[in-house]
């Protein structure tokens, strides 16, 4: 039986998240499907993936300086000797720097090894240090990479410029848009939420961490001055406290809500008016993706990934993501003209049909029978 390995940092929030499609992909046509990642389950019990057969607990650490690494590479090294896996395909930052360490020895005797960047922490823009401190592990450990995939086209034209055998454009990880129809008691959730009929609901998902900047869509809030206005933001994350002091700081506890984890992601979006999305990095959110299926308007910072997602002024507004007035103003242009945030839901929904999934998938589907 040919055997696939996935690795990754996490299970929960990367594994399970994004990559379940082709684990069921490979599991229907007859291969052995593992995963190698932390468990980062609150309740490590509650661990389940779907279509795996066999799943390795892996001390792989997002920090690179982490001492677990090492571990992990050596978790790793005799995994794939024991297994012999035809397919490698790693994941995340350090997943992609560990998976291709362990796998160095396994590739010389024919095992093809895919690492997909879900975003290069080098990128135009980026400060000085991470090209210093990331681009010259990309490109040392290019020279073990099969197939290096690219989600978005800046970062697709600078592996160009590694050492990488082939490399190829995947227009994301693939959007099933069956999940996104209208939401019927979309009043309902308004009303579970505490709004009225006349409040305007702003959404935005993602970790709360910097990179996420939440805190500049808070400011934001403040500087609108509008009590109709409210912003949920679903996540979790180091920020929190952070977060909940500005909120209480500026005085909004009653505009700006944490929402927390929620499994309800698409009838919260389904429900609401506009999507906000200030990230500092990106590759190409999916939370950004979800909310134009789900047809909002969205405002988003003039970053890599964002912008090919994103057209201006046809799908919403692309700002600096620390400007806090430009975003407030753009916030205002939108609610100031309905008629364009119908225009703009109609093209984010249309537009978005060109990274769903079945399409990724055939694409990522001729790559695996190519490799072999």
């Amino acid at each position: 039986m040919k055997k696939v390995l996935f690795v990754a940092t996490v299970v929960r929030l990367h594994i399970n998240l994004f990559h379940l499609p082709y684990i069921k992909w490979f599991k229907e046509h007859g291969w052995q499907v593992d995963v190698a990642a932390n468990n980062d389950f609150k309740n490590p019990e509650e661990c389940n993936i779907p279509y795996c057969d066999h799943f390795y607990p892996t001390a792989i650490q997002r920090s690179p300086i982490r001492k677990d690494n090492l571990q992990a590479i050596r978790q790793l090294q005799q995994l794939i000797e024991k297994e012999e896996y035809q397919i490698i395909h790693c994941h995340t930052p350090m997943g992609g720097v560990v998976a291709r360490i362990a796998a160095a020895k396994s590739r010389r005797l024919g095992t093809k090894v895919l690492y997909t960047a879900h975003g290069f922490h080098f990128y135009k823009g980026a400060p000085l240090f991470n090209w210093i401190a990331y681009y010259p592990v990309e490109r040392i450990l290019s020279h073990f990479t099969d197939v290096l995939i690219t989600i978005n086209r800046e970062d697709y034209k600078q592996a160009k410029h590694l050492k990488a055998r082939r490399v190829e454009y995947v227009p994301g990880v693939g959007l099933d848009l069956s999940k996104f129809h209208e939401v019927s008691d979309a009043s309902d959730v308004r009303s579970t939420l505490g709004l009225v009929k006349n409040d305007i609901f702003a959404i935005t998902v993602g970790e709360l961490i910097k990179r996420k900047n939440q805190i500049t869509l808070i400011r934001a809030v403040a500087k609108l001055g509008n009590p109709h206005f409210h912003l949920f933001i679903c996540g979790d994350g180091v920020q929190r406290e952070t977060l909940a002091a500005e909120i209480k700081h500026l005085g909004l506890e009653e505009q700006v809500h944490l929402l927390g984890f929620r499994k309800d992601v698409y009838r919260l979006c389904g429900s609401a008016d506009l999507f906000l999305f200030v990230s500092l990095q990106e590759g190409l959110p999916v939370a950004v993706m979800e909310a134009m299926a789900c047809g909002l308007p969205v405002i988003c910072s003039d970053i890599r990934g964002n912008k090919e997602l994103i057209t201006q002024e046809k799908g919403g507004y692309l700002v600096n993501p620390t400007d806090i007035d430009e975003t407030a103003q753009c916030i205002r242009q939108c609610l100031e003209k309905p008629e364009q945030m119908k225009q703009m839901k109609r093209y984010n929904k249309e537009k978005i049909k060109k990274y769903r999934m079945d399409v990724v998938i055939d694409q990522m589907a001729g790559i695996y029978r190519s490799v072999l």
